[in-house]
């Protein structure tokens, strides 16, 4: 079954992996409602928690209550975009999450390495990779 995902449909296969035990708050920054809503149902399946925030400076409202262990990051939205987002968010006192860059963009690796993020996602993505990726940070040590 198709388990990519694109902003106009999503196909989707849910299941859950018994076998690895997840904890930590996901922070899902995104213009996109449709995007932010699929992220935080596929996570929320998988044992995560899941806040989500449609631009940068609500995601500076949310990492300050919620202390995220990773934050999965649109670049291009309206207030403040995920350049501003990422500067800002740099500027606070430590620690810091992860951020991994959730982008349509063909140059994701790019735009990942403009702020000095830990990793990227090139939407669409798969379903597996998102997962893959979250895992990884998450559960890497501190």
């Amino acid at each position: 079954m198709d388990r990519r995902i694109d902003s106009l449909r999503f196909i989707w296969r849910p299941y859950r992996r018994d076998d690895m035990a997840t904890s930590g708050t996901v922070l899902v920054v995104d213009d996109d409602e449709s995007i932010r809503e699929f992220v935080s149902v596929a996570l929320s399946d998988e044992g995560y928690d899941v806040v989500t925030a449609s631009d940068g400076a609500s995601a500076l409202e949310t990492v300050g209550r919620e202390h995220p262990s990773v934050i999965l990051l649109d670049m291009r939205m309206p207030i403040m975009d995920g350049w501003e987002f990422s500067r800002a968010y740099r500027a606070l006192p430590e620690p810091h999450a992860p951020i991994i860059v959730v982008t349509a963009a063909r140059d994701a690796e790019e735009r990942a390495s403009q702020i000095q993020a830990e990793g990227y996602l090139a939407k669409p993505f798969d379903l597996d990779d998102l997962l893959a990726m979250v895992g990884r940070y998450v559960h890497a040590p501190s």
